[in-house]
């Protein structure tokens, strides 16, 4: 069996994306476990399968995990989404898109072929504490569509893969958590490394900036706009109200087949 697949990447943190036409129906946490895998499959940290004009919107996307598990929401996967409906001809420069976390708005800001800078409606962040304490580092834990654990380090000398891996499974979290390490630069800048839920360490994370600079905002670290820097690259982040928007790039980069 062919599937089809357009790969993208927002901040080196890349996706598949199929359109639900041409798949299967049954057994996709399967395949996206054998299309993910970089050794044996296309490689990837997440398949988007993406169904064009649902319920108002110019698609709809489910996102599956390389471990087969299907997460709410990924911000940078939800932009690859977007370029994905515009190079189309699905959309142009305002792309709405059905998530798992409900409805987001996404604002083309340039396009340079296929590389794209988008702006994303990333909603409220909901802080469920403020200041905690997990396997005795400080921590935020916060709601942006998909549940963020921020944890405050000095520097990035501790083992913070292998803390990562201890807190996403932690029982304080029924469904898991997404995993970010935020060092503070300055007022209007923050560090981040990621540890994402099913995936590991991404190299960057759309949620996990929006929840890094939203825990910190919080806690009165920093003040918007916020400078997310990541290995990746930087995106940013602004306040308007309660309202959080995120600007970050896409890129296509390739077009295949993958032989399931």
């Amino acid at each position: 069996m062919k599937i089809p697949f357009t790969k993208a990447h927002g901040a080196k943190n890349d996706f598949l994306l199929t359109w639900a036409s041409e798949i299967p129906s049954e057994d996709l946490p399967g395949i996206a476990q054998a299309i993910c895998d970089r050794h044996t499959g296309a490689g990837a940290d997440g398949w988007l399968v993406v169904s064009p004009g649902a319920d108002g919107c110019h698609g709809r996307i489910r996102l599956f995990n390389p471990d087969g598990s299907e997460p709410e929401i990924s911000g940078n996967g939800t932009r690859c989404a977007a370029a994905f409906l515009i190079e189309a001809g699905l959309a142009q420069t305002e792309v709405s898109i059905l998530t798992g976390a409900g409805r987001k708005e996404i604002r083309l800001i340039e396009r340079n072929g296929c590389k794209f800078l988008f702006e994303m409606n990333m909603g409220v962040a909901v802080v469920e504490e403020l200041r905690g304490t997990l396997l005795d580092l400080p921590v935020t834990i916060v709601n942006v569509g998909n549940p963020q654990c921020a944890v405050f380090v000095d520097d990035f000398s501790l083992d913070w893969r292998a803390i990562g891996a201890k807190i996403e499974p932690h029982p304080r979290f029924p469904k898991k958590t997404n995993v970010s390490f935020v060092k503070v630069i300055d007022n209007h800048t923050v560090d981040v490394r990621f540890f994402e839920r099913g995936v590991g360490e991404t190299m960057s994370s759309g949620t996990g900036s929006t929840g890094a600079a939203a825990a910190a905002l919080a806690r009165g670290e920093v003040s918007s706009p916020v400078k997310i820097e990541t290995a990746a690259g930087s995106m940013n982040l602004r306040e308007e109200g309660d309202i959080l928007y995120l600007v970050g790039p896409v890129e296509i980069v390739v077009k295949g087949e993958f032989f399931l």
